[in-house]
């Protein structure tokens, strides 16, 4: 598959690092775009009329969101921060879906009188809260657990059996939620699943949108119901690394489209077939940038370890810590030094932690103070996760425009903002 991630050059780097400041976030427009296009291309061969949803907990920057909808996604939101932000990006209500395993009265309430397009519906009590609201309801897809184990990190795996997500097909939930909901008049409309994310063996997916079909498939031999939409989720990975090898969107489009056509053959069901990719839409249109600081040698076992520490880490991007995440790292010098020959270091960040970023990554030996470091597909979930841990200011996020310009299109935050939600009480002053 060819690498098209995006990528700084040296004097693009320097530039956006000068006039911004780092760490700094950066998004490629073109980058953006070309890979909704390609997945709404791939996903209308695969099964004509099929759908794509962002999944906007991969990046809800405004600038974001309005660009997915441009381009024709509907917009998968988890919260109802998530829902307030596709609104405030100009995308209506109704073409939104809710998700979430925990989703509060208040959210489906707001959600609804917003106009929400579906609720993903993903438990028993939700149901009854939708069916205790005055009509018009919106639609509702129930999220089906599918029994099938991914193979990627356990913290982003969710199609198991043991999974807080969804209704087991197995021990007869997932029947006996659609029953209830039929039984409630609600305006079901079909099934979902999602198994998990950063597949670079998509077979779970796979198995997942055929799981699905099949329970749809004796839904209609069983009680009469047809459903109208199937949703298999997302979950394809993406090349953090240089050896990292996600397969081709196009074949993977063909495979579930292929799995999920056999499995209803003879069922005279014809879904419309969506996907909710995220991290595969706006991953590798980002890249993020920091400066180096304090370089340091220090002795271990068998010899030394040289750590470069840079003005970011753990605040505004916590997927190392959090699953063991590798990235591919690329040292920018500065004042057009030439860059020498390779060395191991381990790029840590700033923070009050063990904070490791990148541990044994390749860079020139000569890496010294004030040169950039480019950290590549970094456009899902860094922005999205980042913290105020030790009280840094989150950082900036530039659009790289289609015309070459760029475009802050969120600020870094402030220390008034940073302070906004805390008082001291009068005696403590």
């Amino acid at each position: 598959m060819a690498d098209d991630r995006f990528v700084l050059t040296d004097g693009q780097a320097h530039d956006l690092a000068y006039r911004y400041g780092t760490p700094l976030y950066i998004v490629s427009e073109s980058g953006l775009r070309s890979r909704i296009k390609r997945w709404k291309s791939a996903f209308d061969s695969a099964w004509p009329g099929a759908e794509i949803t962002f999944a906007s907990k991969a990046n809800s920057t405004l600038a974001v969101l309005a660009i997915a909808h441009q381009e024709g996604c509907l917009i998968d939101v988890a919260s109802e921060g998530e829902l307030r932000a596709a609104l405030a990006a100009g995308v209506p209500a109704s073409r939104c879906h809710l998700h979430g395993n925990n989703k509060s009265s208040a959210e489906i309430r707001f959600a609804v009188e917003s106009g929400i397009g579906q609720i993903v519906v993903d438990n028993f009590e939700e149901i009854e809260v939708i069916a205790g609201l005055p009509e018009p309801r919106p639609e509702i897809i129930i999220r089906l657990a599918p029994g099938v184990e991914p193979k990627t990190n356990a913290k982003i795996s969710t199609g198991q059996a043991d999974t807080k997500f969804g209704f087991n097909i197995n021990d007869l939930s997932a029947e006996r939620a659609l029953l209830r909901c039929l039984r409630l008049g609600l305006n079901v409309v079909g099934f979902h699943c999602h198994v998990g994310s950063q597949l670079l063996d998509p077979g779970a997916q796979i198995s997942g949108g055929e799981i699905i079909a099949e329970f749809a498939a004796r839904m209609k031999s069983s009680h009469g119901f047809e459903a109208k939409i199937l949703n298999v989720g997302g979950g394809l990975g993406v090349r953090y690394t240089d050896n990292d090898e996600p397969m081709p969107v196009e074949d993977y489009c063909q495979a579930i489209a292929t799995a999920v056509r056999q499995a209803l053959e003879g069922s005279g069901l014809t879904p419309r077939l969506v996907q909710e990719p995220g991290r595969s839409i706006i991953a590798e249109a980002g890249v993020t940038l920091y400066r180096i600081g304090v370089v340091k040698t220090v002795p271990i076992k068998g010899g030394t370890r040289t750590y470069i520490s840079v003005d970011g880490g753990l605040a505004d991007n916590p997927r190392p810590a959090l699953y063991g995440s590798r990235y591919e790292v690329r040292l920018i010098t500065a004042n057009n030094r030439p860059p020498g020959p390779d060395a191991t270091f381990t790029v840590s960040g700033r923070h009050c932690e063990t904070d490791r970023l990148f541990p044994d990554v390749q860079l020139p030996k000569n890496a010294q103070r004030g040169d950039l470091l480019q950290v590549l597909c970094t456009g899902a979930y860094n922005s999205v996760m980042a913290s105020n841990y030790n009280r840094y200011a989150r950082p900036a996020t530039i659009l790289v425009r289609t015309d070459g310009t760029s475009e802050m299109v969120q600020r870094p935050e402030t220390w008034d903002e940073m302070f906004a939600r805390e008082t001291v009480p009068a005696d403590l002053a």
